[in-house]
């Protein structure tokens, strides 16, 4: 969403994406050679709201989740000036966990269950909805009248069944506990769940991976073995190279299987790679509600348009439902 006329910016914006496809079968390993094996590809296609660019990556029409990860925004760099801030109302969400994490910038999260925090680039805030909760996203105070940046992913993660109802938690995890290593020109960062031996202190609910590889020189990347269920790979800056085929940045490689073992990287070039072990059941998304039940969405749309949904503590205002009032 997006508040016009008042120079707020939100990173909830539906933009369109499209899909390319490649008649090859991505990353599978066998006697030290690569051999190609990418499903789809995701291109985000950004669009300018004012100062402000979002880009949807995920739920996509021919690929609606990779493992338990269900909707990925990437929003930015966005460069603001003095009185134009990122202001998302409180607005509610059941049913998924959300991840931020920033590379540029700042953001003041308020929330349902209590929690005051402001996030800064490499810290992760991990805020659980179970069966409801609401929460505002703002420019810090501090940080309204200034020149600023703002760059960043949000994602949504899907719980499992059995913690669809759960009661909502936070946990902000700072960028000094994060798992981060180097070997040669590569830093790795495990910023959630488990992969290399290691396990992040992000407190996931279901077997995930979300991990951050740069580069300073062209590297060969193996990783394969330490994979698990689906996997996807998005290029944030760069570029990559599989089976003679160059892929730039701001593209999600989906690969068929979880063995996305090799792959090449030029030098001054990052990727995340996520995924990790898929529900048996479908996931539903309806706006900000994600759930394995349609009655449930229904639900809670309804909770949201009576106002039934806890309160963001010292916050009156909210987003109101799509077409609620219409």
């Amino acid at each position: 969403m997006v508040s016009s006329g008042s120079k707020t910016h939100s990173a909830s914006i539906l933009i369109e994406i499209i899909l390319f496809g490649v008649d090859t079968n991505f990353v599978y390993c066998a006697q030290n050679h690569i051999m190609s094996n990418i499903d789809l590809i995701i291109e985000e296609r950004a669009a300018d709201i004012g100062n402000f660019m979002v880009g949807r990556l995920l739920p996509f029409r021919q690929k609606r989740a990779v493992g338990p990860f269900v909707f990925i925004d990437h929003m930015g760099p966005a460069q603001l000036g003095p009185g134009e801030n990122l202001e998302v109302l409180p607005h509610p969400h059941i049913g998924l966990s959300t991840l931020t994490f920033l590379f540029e910038g700042a953001i003041l999260h308020r929330d349902s269950i209590g929690s005051e925090i402001e996030i800064l680039p490499g810290a992760v805030n991990w805020m659980t909805a179970g069966k409801g909760v609401v929460h505002s996203e703002r420019t810090p105070e501090r940080l309204l009248q200034t020149e600023k940046v703002l760059h960043g992913l949000q994602i949504w993660v899907a719980l499992p069944k059995a913690l669809e109802e759960s009661e909502p938690t936070f946990s902000h995890v700072k960028a000094g506990d994060i798992p981060t290593w180097k070997q040669g020109d590569v830093s790795i960062k495990l910023i959630a769940g488990k992969a290399f031996g290691k396990t992040s202190p992000v407190p996931v609910h279901s077997e995930l991976y979300f991990i951050e590889i740069k580069s300073e020189s062209a590297q060969t990347i193996e990783i394969g073995e330490h994979l698990y269920g689906e996997s996807a790979l998005y290029i944030l800056d760069g570029q990559i190279k599989s089976d003679g085929h160059t892929y730039s940045n701001r593209q999600i490689l989906v690969a068929k299987e979880s063995s996305l073992c090799a792959f090449e990287m030029e030098a001054n070039t990052t990727v995340y790679i996520f995924g990790g072990e898929p529900f048996p059941e479908e996931r539903f998304i309806n706006w900000n509600f994600v759930s394995s039940s349609v009655k449930r969405l229904v639900q809670a749309r309804e909770d949201w348009i009576a106002q039934k949904f806890p309160k963001v503590p010292g916050e009156s205002d909210f987003v109101p439902y799509p077409g609620a009032n219409k």
